[in-house]
């Protein structure tokens, strides 16, 4: 599983070429211009997640490169609703398909099922042209990852989000990556997850947090399967909490990420 993360990016380049040749640049640009001037509210991730008691960020997840498929069958119009009838802060919803299984549609779907709350579009965006992909599908904030991104790089993208009305959840994994807080994301995470060799410690957490600003929105990813590790990243200042395979790969998502909040705000 070593350079996992660098065999993703070079296929992502790939294929959002491939994009671009399926609609152009200068037509998904005025398709979302088109969705802008509606003028329909996009509801705030880092503000949802502020005002949460429990923070959590429940994610349909149905395939990951180191488990292979968690739940192929899990459906768009179903889990992610049924997140938010049980009480999830915001979603996250994967959009890569050849390493996660998922799709831009995916967040499509589950905004006509009747999902109101935050979305995070979860992909490996590299290039511009997938914001314009997560602000049209109706996501709410995109994630950038540090890992894969230059600081000019990561700068650019950031302030076309924010042109977007798009949020942005900065990933962090290591102390030399937190240089990049400095852009002004609105939200930082640590991911506990080493994206070139998919080993996982939650410790990553606690490790950094004392390094991030005291006002920021702080989001803890991956590996977090245990109530009382949510509670105790709440003391050590996280506000948010991605969870993703815990919930998947049960019969019944919803219903065990009620009993995981329940479980928290006790």
């Amino acid at each position: 599983m070593a350079d996992i993360l660098d065999e993703i990016i070079a296929h992502k380049r790939i294929e959002v070429e491939q994009f671009k040749q399926q609609l152009s640049y200068r037509d998904i640009v005025a398709k979302v211009e088109k969705v802008m001037d509606e003028g329909a509210a996009v509801p705030s991730m880092r503000g949802a997640l502020m005002a949460s008691d429990s923070g959590i960020i429940s994610e349909f997840k149905r395939k990951s490169p180191s488990k292979g498929w968690i739940k192929e069958e899990g459906k768009p119009e179903i889990i992610p609703l049924a997140y938010q009838q049980n009480g999830a802060s915001a979603l996250s919803i994967l959009t890569d398909t050849q390493y996660f299984g998922g799709y831009d549609r995916f967040i499509e779907i589950a905004r006509e099922s009747g999902v109101e709350i935050p979305i995070l579009y979860k992909n490996f965006v590299i290039d511009e042209y997938q914001l314009y992909q997560a602000r049209l599908c109706g996501a709410s904030a995109v994630l950038l990852i540090a890992a894969d991104l230059t600081k000019s790089e990561c700068k650019d993208l950031l302030q076309k989000a924010h042109d977007l009305q798009l949020e942005v959840l900065l990933e962090m994994h290591s102390e030399p990556e937190l240089e990049y807080v400095e852009l002004g994301p609105d939200m930082c995470g640590i991911n506990n997850r080493n994206l070139g060799t998919f080993i996982t410690k939650v410790e990553n957490s606690f490790r950094l947090a004392e390094l991030l600003p005291k006002d920021a929105c702080k989001v803890s990813e991956s590996g977090i399967s245990n109530p009382q590790t949510v509670r105790e990243l709440r003391q050590a200042g996280f506000n948010g909490f991605l969870i993703g395979e815990n919930f998947m790969k049960t019969e019944d998502p919803g219903a065990a990420l009620g009993e995981f909040i329940r479980e928290v705000v006790k």
